[in-house]
């Protein structure tokens, strides 16, 4: 018992570790994002950044976390240049070229709804189009190569693209230049990275072009995981967009750049946590899809690791939130040391759910999954009704920390029997 339970242990720490580099860049990159738009973009440029960034979420959710998803499950096995293999990239990239043709249609039909706190211009949104589309087709790209197993590639990808956004912004602010142009900028540098990602996959053989029709059975199972992001967009992003415009209407951007920056933080150690998680902890907890009992004592295992190493580290951040919000943004920022404890609380409790929760993916258990999204969902958005009036800004990260506690008790009781068993 005790040998299996080292291993286990051992295989995930180690494989955190191995994922480390990716990670660090793209947590360096955020950070200095953040800084960027807090100190050179004047009152509300954090609050802009995060409207783009969720507007960006809003049109690649569904291939990043529905079709790639599924390409990585199942491209991994086959043979790069066999029939099957054609035959699911093929289905992939039509559900790429679906979701690329419904943001533009979006952004021609709704600008107002959209974009409209960035007061871009007609040609600047259709820029917006054009690098929504690269960065779509530059993740289905990362989506082969680590289905290929090319993770060395993918961790120098991942550097380039936690790079080349802040240096972007860096060269539209500090000449003058607005926040949304920025922005754009940052979108755009990120997208040109599909060149040398598809470059290096064309020479490796992982893009052999698509021959014949398109499998019917490819469609249906990635739709399965596409239902699933459909779900998160739906339920999840599409609600952290609208509570982002609720709370400028009602406090004003500067005021609401105190809730984005804890916020911000949360994304950016969220970030590392879903990085290992989505990495390390799913691929396995999937390989042992033929073993329910084996998939519960390895999350019962990593539950284990995780819980007191999320509390230590949360709580360090929590002890060192008069120093650390003004040396990540502004000086300014120290005011929103109060809403830091229930985001901390609120992420702590999430992650543990989400730990959970991958039984459900790595199951495609499509129906429990949305049902699951749905009610979080609409609980959230009660909580924030009645609290908002009352507590203000305050509101936001105590909404969730309420939601999470009961989603986590109700996850620990749904799942009681194979991960406590």
């Amino acid at each position: 018992m005790n040998e299996p339970r080292r291993i286990l242990i051992g295989r995930f720490v180690r494989g955190a570790a191995g994922s480390g580099v990716a990670v660090v860049a793209r947590t360096a990159g955020a950070l200095v994002l953040n800084k960027l738009l807090a100190v050179y973009g004047g009152p509300g440029g954090l609050t802009l950044l995060a409207h783009f960034q969720n507007l960006m979420a809003l049109f690649t959710t569904l291939p990043n976390d529905g079709t790639h998803v599924g390409a990585v499950k199942y491209l991994a096995p086959l043979r790069p240049g066999s029939g099957r293999y054609r035959a699911w990239l093929g289905g992939a990239l039509l559900l790429n070229m679906l979701a690329g043709a419904l943001a533009l249609l979006a952004l021609v039909l709704l600008p107002g709804p959209l974009v409209g706190v960035l007061q871009l211009l007609p040609g600047q949104t259709l820029l917006l189009g054009l690098g929504l589309l690269l960065l779509i087709g530059y993740a289905l790209v990362v989506a082969v190569l680590l289905a290929a197993g090319r993770i060395r590639t993918y961790v120098w990808l991942t550097v380039g693209l936690s790079a080349a956004g802040p240096l972007a912004v860096a060269a539209v602010l500090l000449r003058g230049g607005l926040v949304p142009q920025a922005l754009l900028a940052y979108l755009l540098a990120q997208g040109l990275l599909l060149f040398p990602a598809a470059w290096v996959a064309t020479r490796a053989g992982l893009l052999p072009w698509p021959r014949g029709r398109i499998s019917r059975g490819a469609l249906r199972g990635l739709g399965k995981f596409l239902l699933m992001a459909l779900s998160t967009l739906l339920f999840t992003k599409a609600v952290s967009f609208v509570l982002r415009e609720v709370l400028v209407q009602q406090f004003g951007l500067a005021a609401t750049d105190l809730w984005q920056a804890v916020a911000k933080l949360s994304d950016n150690y969220g970030m590392v946590v879903s990085s290992v998680l989505g990495t390390v902890y799913y691929p396995r907890l999937a390989a042992l899809g033929g073993s329910p009992a084996a998939q519960g004592r390895f999350v019962r295992l990593v539950l284990l690791v995780l819980a007191p190493a999320l509390a230590l580290g949360l709580g360090l951040l929590w002890l060192l939130r008069d120093w650390l919000l003004p040396l990540l943004f502004e000086p300014r920022f120290a005011a929103a040391g109060y809403l830091l404890g229930p985001q901390l609380l609120a992420d702590w409790l999430k992650f543990l759910t989400w730990t959970l929760l991958f039984l459900l993916t790595a199951r495609a258990q499509v129906g429990r999954y949305v049902a699951f999204q749905a009610v979080s969902t609409a609980f959230y958005a009660l909580l924030l009704v009645v609290l908002l009036p009352r507590l203000g800004l305050l509101a936001a990260p105590l909404a969730l920390a309420t939601d999470y506690v009961l989603l986590l008790l109700w996850s620990l009781w749904y799942f009681r029997r194979e991960v406590f068993s």
